[in-house]
């Protein structure tokens, strides 16, 4: 296949938008999953409620959790 027809391009572009969608999914996926383990393993506490009453420490662990899968969840995509 030429690299330089039209159809060749439009492949490329629909591979790309394809994989981009593939990650959001792995993305959402493992984030939901890393946050409901976090949230069971840590029973002793309700998060939510804690972050409603203005609890930054709690939001910022949830947000390091979020990020670290987020890297995770990119560099096996």
């Amino acid at each position: 296949m030429d690299p330089f027809s039209w159809s060749y391009t439009l492949m490329m572009y629909l591979r790309g938008i394809g994989w981009a969608i593939v990650a959001s999914l792995g993305f959402s996926f493992g984030v939901g999953l890393a946050v409901k383990v976090f949230d069971w393993l840590s029973s002793d506490i309700d998060e939510w409620e804690e972050i409603k009453k203005g609890n930054i420490g709690v939001a910022l662990i949830l947000i390091t959790i979020i990020l670290m899968v987020g890297l995770l969840v990119h560099k096996v995509i």
